[in-house]
């Protein structure tokens, strides 16, 4: 059987909304699901109307993306049918998202439960810097196109791979500047960049 050829996907702004885990986690720690405050905010401490947390307080909320944070998140809309006719466009779907490893099965579990094709998720950690801590996993997956939104994790991923960006919310958003260049494409959402894909594959 020839190999499928992959598209490899982030999850947080691209397949499943953080912004509202986040809110949930607050409800957990805090007793009450903070107001929105703006819902084009890219950052979800600048959508939702919560204080920003020092100390002990901090640490209580951080608390509260456990497990059950990381099996819950809700899929942005359009998302599963998106990665649906990829699928059957004949494409394997592989997750790549910067958690910690602990949350690897989390995440796969919260996807599959959702109804994505998806089998896979590759947990690279997070860490600033010059080359995207996603880099070396796409460098070794080397799929079709990587999709993500948020640019610096662009950095370092292979010019051979088509790099698509995800520009959702944009206040406050790091998606801009001079890096841009690094996007071969961008789009609103998901679905968006399913339709560009697909139409060029049919070309």
């Amino acid at each position: 059987m020839p190999r499928r050829p992959t598209i490899a996907l982030d999850a947080d702004g691209v397949l499943v909304d953080f912004h509202h885990g986040y809110a949930e986690a607050w409800r957990r720690a805090f007793g009450a699901r903070p107001a929105e405050r703006d819902p084009l905010a890219y950052w979800p401490m600048d959508r939702w109307a919560v204080e920003r947390l020092e100390g002990e307080a901090r640490r209580h909320f951080w608390r509260y993306f456990d497990e059950e944070f990381w099996l819950h998140l809700p899929a942005l809309p359009g998302a599963v049918e998106a990665c649906h006719r990829l699928h059957d466009a004949g494409f394997d779907l592989v997750c790549v998202s910067a958690l910690d490893a602990a949350w690897q099965s989390a995440r796969l579990r919260n996807l599959r439960a959702l109804g994505f094709p998806i089998e896979r998720v590759i947990a690279t950690g997070h860490h600033a810097g010059e080359r995207s801590p996603k880099a070396d996993a796409i460098a070794e997956l080397m799929p079709e196109a990587f999709v993500d939104d948020y640019l610096p994790y662009l950095r370092g991923v292979p010019d051979a791979v088509h790099r698509a960006l995800v520009l959702r919310a944009p206040n406050g958003s790091p998606n801009e500047g001079p890096e841009l260049v690094l996007a071969h494409t961008t789009h609103d959402d998901l679905t968006d960049f399913v339709d560009h894909w697909l139409a060029r594959d049919a070309r």
